[in-house]
């Protein structure tokens, strides 16, 4: 077995499980929050639907980041690596942690700024998009922070073997 495959696709799978977790975390959070709003307010859903959606985004960052994983190591190609040291598996590895670290705690946490935006909400409408969408959008910021760092570090700094193609 080589490990420095295997810690390249750990990295991968890293970066895609724990952005999914805090995306599917925060979309739990804000949809019970838009739920009970909806029970009274049903024509507030078009207006709930964004704040609800937003902290999708991180597992979207995480997604993207295992995929170029896998396209570094020219899975979809035939031709796997056969060999891969285990330097550019941890290197691998530690450059998708910062995706996953940032995109798991803000889609928590963006999560919990869209429920409160969608308890705004329901009593000032108007300040949906004024206060509930960019407080949301505000948190993240640190997401988008974690997904450069990582696509940063896999595109620059982590040169890969040449595939093996036949």
């Amino acid at each position: 077995m080589d490990y420095g495959i295997a810690l390249c696709i750990a990295g991968g799978a890293v970066a895609t499980f724990m952005t999914g977790i805090g995306s599917s975390i925060g979309l739990a959070t804000a949809g019970r929050s838009a739920a009970g709003v909806l029970a009274d307010k049903p024509e507030r859903y078009g207006l709930l639907t964004l704040l609800v959606v937003l902290p999708s985004t991180q597992g979207i960052y995480g997604f993207v980041i295992g995929l170029m994983v896998m396209l570094k190591l020219n899975m979809f190609g035939g031709g796997l690596q056969e060999a891969v040291s285990m330097a550019v598996g941890f290197e691998t590895l530690a450059a998708c942690l910062p995706v996953a670290i940032a995109g798991m705690f803000s889609g928590i946490h963006q999560g919990k700024a869209c429920s409160g935006g969608i308890l705004m909400t329901a009593k000032r409408p108007d300040m949906c998009m004024k206060a509930g969408v960019v407080y949301a959008a505000l948190v993240e910021f640190y997401a988008i922070l974690g997904f450069l760092i990582s696509f940063l570090a896999l595109n620059m700094g982590i040169v890969f073997p040449a595939a093996v193609t036949g």
